[in-house]
């Protein structure tokens, strides 16, 4: 892989505030080069990144990329954004960030990538989280923020780097892999794979890319299908059931967001494993990260110590506060089978209703999947929807969060997110759990929601 960072001082990033920019950012930053970047909406994130020191140009115009010698761009970035074209015709090395994720990657001996279509982001922070725990100075790039590193990304001074691989566009391909986790294989980008087969092929290279091992879900069948015929490498299954390597056993409900379990390695007890995150789709999670980290050479003591420490990460059925009895939740969710476990979990843990505040992200995903997102939003008590974000894509498939609304009864949706709030902090009561679903800036949602509910109940 040509190591186009060498010699290079001054680079420039489009979209400096995504989930996948800021810990590349961070890595780079750390390592002394000098950062520029650009976006279009303020965020928490741009101040974060104003906070190392980093000049971050709010709107995107061609003059940003001025003096600089190497330019990244996001998948988000569509092809008539002038930062973009003038990055083109400027000759200046421009890359897409998961070229630059995988020039990182190639530089650590010991790469551990995490992939599947849902979970990546809880286990990598669990397996950072573990790594911490032996006191092992990795580095990590995670799709949301882990309080224990400040962020979303760390570089450090080991062999060792934990990442997201995240596979729309193929972008894992581009991964150096030591280690391979394949969590689950599911019907996603569609726009992209066109069908299930595509996706199944794709994480089979992700896979095959692997030098020393893949572990991966036993009990998912497309995730099966995905190693099937790969050879010269270990294959470690994990899953719910004694038929995998790896295995939860004795698995207690401690409290709303607390649950037990023993970890086990065919029939050896590791270690008592208690997570801080609810739902049984966590407790895989946290098995999964108990087997890469074993692999790893970390001990379980460490294992133990690391799940125990990990709160969760932000937007992964994060608390934002209680008012009036009133709980508020947000998390990142946004394919249907994702939508799906968090809602039955929510459903199992005690609330009088459920509320689901989705932000439908893209159009073909929402026009490709409207009955499955149909479906698994009607588990919640009362459904609110606000207007789909389209991101990179623009509606050609001439679909709206009307139609998604008009196959939930009792749905109602909003155009603006002001409208969204107000309608729910209106008609929430006591025992309520309100949760914001997508991954997008539906967010803010959460936040209005509070403060409306806040004032409401203070008077």
């Amino acid at each position: 892989m040509e190591d186009f960072l060498t010699g290079k001082k001054h680079i420039h990033f489009i979209g400096i505030g995504g989930s996948g920019m800021y810990p590349l950012a961070q890595i780079l930053h750390s390592q002394g080069f000098y950062l520029t970047g650009s976006d279009n909406n303020e965020t928490e994130t741009l101040e974060l990144v104003r906070k190392m020191g980093i000049t971050v140009f709010l709107g995107q115009r061609a003059e940003n990329i001025k003096d600089a010698d190497l330019i990244v761009y996001t998948a988000a970035i569509m092809d008539d954004n002038p930062e973009l074209i003038a990055a083109r015709e400027s000759g200046v090395t421009t890359i897409e960030r998961a070229t630059l994720l995988g020039l990182i990657t190639s530089r650590y001996s010991n790469s551990v990538c995490v992939s599947g279509t849902h979970g990546k982001t809880t286990t990598t922070s669990m397996l950072t989280q573990i790594f911490l725990a032996e006191n092992i100075d990795i580095s990590a790039v995670i799709g949301g923020k882990l309080k224990a590193i400040g962020g979303s990304g760390i570089a450090g001074s080991s062999d060792t780097m934990v990442c997201e691989a995240c596979e729309f566009l193929d972008h894992f391909l581009k991964l150096s892999v030591n280690v391979a986790v394949v969590l689950n294989v599911d019907e996603d980008h569609l726009d992209y794979f066109k069908n299930l087969e595509n996706i199944i092929s794709s994480f089979r290279k992700f896979c095959d890319n692997a030098t020393k091992a893949v572990i991966v879900n036993g009990d998912d069948a497309n995730s099966m299908r995905a190693v099937e015929g790969i050879s010269g490498k270990d294959i470690i299954t994990f899953g719910k059931s004694a038929d995998n390597k790896w295995y939860p056993e004795n698995i207690r409900h401690i409290g709303p967001l607390e649950t037990a379990f023993t970890i086990m390695h065919y029939d050896k007890a590791i270690c008592e494993a208690v997570i801080h995150v609810p739902g049984e789709h966590n407790i895989l999670n946290a098995v999964a990260a108990a087997a890469t980290a074993h692999y790893c050479g970390v001990s379980a003591e460490a294992i133990a110590k690391g799940l125990d420490e990990f709160k969760g990460a932000g937007r992964r059925f994060e608390k934002y506060g209680e008012y009036g009895g009133i709980t508020v939740v947000d998390d990142y969710g946004h394919h249907p089978a994702e939508i799906g476990a968090t809602l039955n979990t929510a459903k199992g843990m005690g609330f009088k209703r459920v509320w689901a505040v989705h932000q439908p992200f893209t159009y073909s995903r929402t026009y490709t999947l409207m009955d499955d997102f149909a479906e698994v939003l009607s588990i919640a008590d009362k459904t609110v929807l606000t207007e789909i974000m389209g991101s990179r894509e623009k509606n050609t498939f001439n679909v709206y969060s009307k139609d998604l609304c008009d196959k939930i009864e009792g749905a109602v949706w909003f155009p603006e997110f002001e409208q969204v709030a107000d309608y729910v902090s209106e008609n929430a009561k006591e025992g309520d759990l309100i949760i914001t679903l997508g991954c997008g800036d539906v967010y803010k949602v959460a936040r209005m929601i509070c403060s409306k509910l806040e004032k409401k109940f203070s008077k």
